[in-house]
This record gives C-alpha cells, structure tokens and sequence, in this order.
C-alpha cells in the first residue's frame, strides 16, 4: 500500500498503520442516548471508554484488561452496565463480565472455569438481566441460563441435552432449538405440548449456510427468516408462527440479503440490504428513506447503521471506504443532522490509497462473475477505471462456498 500524494514521490505506509490498533472503533449509543461508548487504546491495548454522547472527546477508560485487549462490548438496557467477553490467553472459554458505570465495579457473571460463555438475549423488558448460553453441564452443548447483572445469580431456564443452540425472544421465552442433521442440513424444532420437541423447519445442505431465523415481531408471533431454500437467493421471508404462512418481505434476483433495518422498539423490518457489486438498500418503511436518503449525501462510502437508541431519535452512522479510514457520525433523526464523531485510524486520514472498481464478467457456463480490482494510484489519470498500460496482475479466486452444485443449477434453469 502506498500514498501518492504525488505519483512521482511515492512513500511506504507503514504496516502499524494499517494493521495496528485502531484509534477508537466500534462506536455504541446507549440506549437512552445519552452516552457513548467505543473501544480505544490504554497503554496499547484496546479497552472500552464511555463518555457523553454530546462529546466523545471527554470519555474516559471503564475497563483496565493489559493483555490480549478486550474487542467487543454491547450495553445493557439499564443504561448502566457495559457488557464484554474475554477468555484467557486465547483459550476460547469465554467469561462474561459487567461493568457498573455508577461505581466503576467490573464483575466475572460467569466465574467457572473451563466454561465458554455467550451472550444469548437482550431485553428492554428485563434490563436488569440477561440471557447466557453456558456448556457447563456439558463441553459440547451450552444451556440457557437468566442471569442478574447486578448480583450475578443464574437460573437455569434450559437444559440443553444434544442441540446446536436455541432461538429465544425478548419476554426470555426459548422459541426454538436447533440441531445438525447427518446430511449436514439443520432442523428446527419448537416445543412439543407435554414435553419433548417437534419438528417446525428443515434445512438441507445446500441451504444451511443462507437460511437461518433472525427474530420476531413485536407480537412474537411472526419469525423473520433469511430463506434461501427453493430459490436462487436468499430473502427475508416473515413466517406465521400461528398459520405456518410464509410471506416474502424483500428479495433480490441477484443477491442474497447481507443486512437488515428493524426499528428497535416496533420491531418492524424498515429495510433490507442485498449486495450485488456495492451494497444496497430496498426501503420498506418509508418512515426510514428520508434518513438514509440524507444519509447518502453526507458521505462517501457504503452505509451502516451500528446503533441505536430506543426512541430511535440517535443512531450511530459508520461509512465504509475503499480508500480510507472508517468514518463514524452521530444521526439525530429529529433534525435530520449527521455529526461527524472520529474515524477509526487517524494515520490514514489524507493519505491517497487506491480505490477499488467493480467488473460483472461472463463465465464459460453463462453465471455472471462480481469481480472487483484495485489499480495502483499512478496508473490512471484521474483515477479512471482503466489503466494507461497494461500492468501485471495478482488474481485472488474465493471458494464459492455458498454456490454448492444444487444452487449452482438452479440458476442455469
């Protein structure tokens, strides 16, 4: 990588530029929006700081980790936990701590040794707790526990005797349980009246990779399901827990849904992304289109909305480039205003990195190929997709994995 500020005094960036610790990244509201958070450096290692939502500057360290740096966190709906992961050394057996930001008291829920923990549900309803998927019982099989972010009790809710996981809702009610199949397909089964599990939903082979549940409702009776099965793509389907209907919400002939806009209060689906060659938006609720019409005009950059509040009036706004750093702005919804916040590595802020292009190209067989190149920065004028010459190539070919030979024809159909 170079910058180019003038193609005939070319400097080397440097690989802690690029590779390094971001300055501050993974910017979070919380949930009454009067807060901040976003992991940044203390003494070289990333930890989370929190500060106002009216000024991120002032924010300061809330956690003290000096090993392996902490690369996630999320808050709770109380407005006064932050909640992160951490294991020892990398062995993968993940505790879940809480921070108190009325205290600074940084807690262990799930002080057992040799056990994973994973975060299973939020809930503004229960903001005082949280759902926990534990294998303590068994090393291959988490159960579901609820657990107090304050005191640190657990309650077992869900014995897990030989699934994969469950899908649970925001009243902590598990929904679901998942489970591989010996043809490396997936089954979902919901619970069976006096005990035991039927089966609601298979999944074959070809499809497990691009179909999967990704939540409900505000009624709790409709699922949302990103569904790929007797299609070319996968859409989002909204399936009728109580008729077993299936409606298609949002599809794509080209594309498989890569993201999904759900308000977080009314839980309806306001937008649905599909990426073909650049991401983009399929608007739903026009309640949301003025905002991310706006939204396009701030910036350059793919769009992501990262977070946001209750009362949906802030949303964290990050735009993603092909030549520079990630660019985070704080959106209040009300005045339709974009503040910029920070970007995530301040080094690459005016230096000139090569943009990346987009090329649809024919195969033998007749599939169309998204392609995408980079060309050296002095190789065009004014940056025109093609080169002055021709030039040498480095050609990179990712594993179709998603394209397995039964998705594969039903395309040629």
């Amino acid at each position: 990588m170079q910058s180019d500020s003038h193609s005939s005094d070319r400097t080397l960036i440097p690989r802690k530029t690029l590779f390094g610790n971001p300055d501050r990244v993974s910017p979070q509201l919380s949930p009454d929006g009067k807060r901040i958070s976003f992991l940044a450096p203390v003494n070289g290692v990333l930890n989370v700081w929190v500060g106002p939502a009216e000024n991120p500057d002032l924010a300061e360290p809330v956690t003290q980790d000096t090993g392996r740096g902490i690369r996630s966190h999320s808050w709770s709906y109380n407005n006064v936990h932050i909640l992160y992961v951490q294991d020892q050394d990398g062995d993968e057996n993940w505790h879940l701590y809480r921070v108190d930001l009325t205290g600074g008291d940084i807690k262990d829920l799930t002080p057992i040794e040799g056990v994973q923990a994973q975060i299973q549900q939020a809930s503004p309803k229960f903001p005082d707790q949280l759902l926990v998927a534990l294998n303590d019982q068994n090393p291959q099989f988490h159960s579901i526990y609820r657990i107090n972010l304050s005191t640190g009790d657990r309650e077992l809710i869900q014995q897990n005797d030989g699934f994969a996981g469950f899908i649970t809702d925001e009243d902590f009610n598990v929904r679901f349980a998942s489970r591989l199949t010996p043809d490396g397909g997936n089954e979902i089964l919901k619970p069976a009246q006096g005990g035991g599990w039927d089966s609601f939903l298979k999944i074959d082979m070809e499809d497990a990779l691009t179909t999967s549940p990704v939540g409900f409702d505000k009624t709790l009776r409709v699922m949302y399901l990103v569904d790929s099965r007797g299609r070319d793509t996968a859409a989002l389907v909204a399936v009728n827990l109580d008729t077993d209907n299936h409606t298609v919400i949002a599809e794509d002939q080209q594309a498989d849904v890569s993201d999904t806009l759900i308000h977080p209060m009314e839980k309806t689906v306001q937008a649905v992304a599909f990426t073909y060659q650049r991401k983009a938006w399929q608007i739903l609720d026009q309640a949301v289109a003025s905002h991310l019409e706006y939204l396009s005009t701030v910036a350059e950059g793919d769009v992501e909305v990262i977070s946001r509040t209750l009362d949906d009036r802030g949303w964290i706004v990050a735009y993603l480039l092909d030549d520079g750093p990630v660019r985070y702005y704080h959106y209040d919804t009300e005045a339709r205003e974009a503040r910029f916040l920070f970007t995530n590595r301040k080094a690459l802020e005016g230096l000139t990195l090569a943009k990346m292009h987009t090329e649809v190209i024919k195969s033998r067989d007749g599939l169309e190929l998204v392609s995408y190149y980079t060309l050296p920065v002095d190789s065009a004028r004014q940056r025109t997709v093609r080169p002055d010459e021709p030039l040498a190539m480095v050609l990179l070919e990712p594993i179709r994995k998603l394209l397995t030979p039964e998705r594969l024809s039903r395309r040629k159909r």
